[in-house]
């Protein structure tokens, strides 16, 4: 590397310090918390920017893709009025699946994910979008452009993932999971969350 390259001192935060993607909507950055593999839950502390331990996961429910966040989004109002039913934005970057026809096992990675659609999570009244993507140039599914391209099972194992992996025996899952919808609404959705993260975080961009 050349001395008078430019790099940074210091670790860029995930969800402020990179970019949300180099041709946004279709190709997004995704920062991955988890793996397949994992039965933890991690998050990105939203201070320090490293992943915490939030909770082991209470069903024996595994994951069914990589999973992580777009930076320099936040489902605010925005988000909660294109989602019926919802009473706010559940405060946080959007979520992003991420379909990979190689296993991944490494998180705190960023991969360039080209979106294809996303499923409408309702979680207790909080507008919590998924938006699933695959590897961008992925061998088996990157030539893919939307949701209805991927085979039915695939997408019904990741809505029945998050209909179910917060149900504790006893308890009512608050959970709801919409139809799935394609590219087009998950455009909408994703300059949705850009514009509630320029609201409530656009002054850590300014010079």
């Amino acid at each position: 590397m050349s001395k008078s390259a430019t790099f940074s001192r210091f670790r860029p935060h995930p969800w402020h310090g990179i970019s949300a993607g180099p041709d946004v909507p279709r190709v997004v950055n995704a920062y991955i918390e988890i793996t397949p593999f994992d039965q933890m839950k991690y998050e990105i502390d939203k201070d320090s920017g490293y992943l915490f331990i939030d909770r082991p996961q209470p069903t024996s429910a595994q994951q069914p893709t990589l999973y992580g966040f777009i930076p320099r989004t936040y489902c605010g109002n925005r988000v909660r009025d294109l989602m019926p039913g919802s009473e706010c934005g559940d405060g946080d970057p959007l979520d992003i699946c991420v379909i990979s026809e190689r296993a991944i096992d490494r998180s705190e990675i960023i991969i360039k994910a080209k979106v294809l659609g996303g499923l409408p999570m309702n979680d207790g009244g909080e507008a919590d979008d998924k938006i699933i993507a695959v590897i961008k140039d992925d061998p088996a599914f990157g030539h893919m452009n939307d949701i209805s391209e991927l085979p039915p099972t695939l997408v019904h194992r990741i809505a029945h993932y998050f209909q179910t992996y917060k149900m504790v025996p006893g308890k009512t899952n608050k959970v709801s999971i919409g139809e799935a919808y394609g590219f087009e609404r998950a455009k909408e959705v994703i300059a949705a969350a850009m514009a509630d993260y320029d609201e409530d975080y656009g002054d850590l961009h300014k010079d």
